[in-house]
């Protein structure tokens, strides 16, 4: 019979708590020694034992899946889709699993996206009628190669102050994220280091940086934003940070299922009306497509993507959007230059 590792720990503690509960002078003792000991079992670690090795196929085939004439992911040898909990009890392992074949779906929908829609990826896109952000990619983990070698404080030009300030940010930052791995990969067979891009560390900076370097830069009149969940997010951080460069190039924003929230998010009330005219919400919902939904928050409207998977809400909602692009485009093509002119300065009047 096969007893795991765990139950032979635990079996001694069962035994204690038992003498324990059956009373005695020295009661209070015991009962601290034993919480003494509890203290000291990591948890963590017994569960590392009871997890297989985090070593996983670096392609679709290895994993034994490929994607059918319709584009969906289905099991080699079952024709069943992806099934995330491969083994019980074993979450963290089926996480990582899980990110695992991610990533090969990434290399994956990047070959499609230059094979079958003749895109190219680059470092500086210039000149094109689509730009395709890429804002979960914030950093690269490399090997730590001496995980004592520091750099000396002493050695930077920097003033004091201004080193401690950014010391005391890059630790936070670092305590979140060592918090999140430790639940997400504990164990990770290989000390790494996270370096994050310059200006790009997070999708909130992407956007911004794409904006300022890309999209502001372009000669295009008619400016159109498709954002999905957290994407939408984004743009309303990029307005808030951007608001009058914003206004005066976008013509209309299509959000799908979108994450954003403008109480939280501290959206102020002339970018709250701005969203109310030009943006729309295609949200997750098993109401007929472009079906009005009720809204908590004063931004833009929602209607229904027709269908209820937040996955599918952009691809489900295309023609709606395209159709709404164009209706916006010519509205304001038809617009008098005049009107244009007085928007421009009720918005700036608003901002004083």
């Amino acid at each position: 019979m096969y007893i795991s590792l765990s139950s032979l720990i635990f079996l001694p503690i069962w035994i204690n708590m038992a003498q324990i509960l059956q009373g005695g002078p020295d009661e209070k003792e015991k009962t601290t020694a034993l919480k003494d000991l509890l203290s000291r079992i990591d948890l963590d670690e017994l569960m590392k034992k009871d997890e297989p090795p985090l070593d996983f196929p670096d392609s679709l085939e290895g994993f034994e899946y490929a994607f059918n004439e319709k584009g969906q992911l289905r099991h080699i040898k079952t024709g069943e889709p992806f099934v995330f909990n491969y083994r019980e009890d074993l979450h963290r392992w089926n996480q990582k699993r899980y990110e695992a074949l991610g990533e090969i779906i990434t290399k994956y929908v990047y070959e499609l996206l230059e094979k079958e829609c003749n895109l190219k990826k680059v470092s500086i896109p210039e000149g094109y009628g689509v730009i395709v952000l890429n804002p979960n990619e914030n950093y690269i983990e490399v090997e730590k190669l001496n995980t004592h070698a520091q750099s000396s404080s002493d050695s930077s030009d920097e003033p004091a102050e201004k080193r401690e300030r950014k010391d005391k940010v890059s630790k936070e930052a670092k305590k979140r994220r060592d918090f999140y791995e430790k639940y997400r990969n504990p164990q990770r067979e290989k000390e790494v280091t996270q370096l994050y891009i310059r200006e790009n560390g997070s999708p909130e900076e992407h956007a911004v940086y794409v904006w300022d370097h890309f999209i502001a830069q372009s000669a295009a009149e008619n400016v159109f934003f498709v954002a999905h969940s957290y994407g939408g997010l984004a743009f309303v951080e990029l307005m808030i940070q951007r608001e009058a460069d914003v206004k005066s190039k976008v013509t209309a924003v299509a959000l799908t299922d979108s994450v954003h929230n403008v109480w939280h998010q501290e959206a102020g009330k002339t970018i709250r009306e701005w969203m109310r005219e030009n943006c729309c919400n295609w949200v997750s919902s098993s109401e007929p497509l472009d079906t009005s939904v009720e809204s908590m928050l004063p931004d833009c409207p929602r209607v229904s993507a027709g269908t209820d998977r937040h996955e599918l809400t952009s691809w489900k909602s295309f023609p709606s959007i395209f159709k709404f692009f164009a209706e916006a485009s010519e509205a304001k093509s038809s617009a008098p230059r005049a009107a244009g002119t007085r928007r421009s300065h009720r918005i700036k009047h608003e901002e004083l």
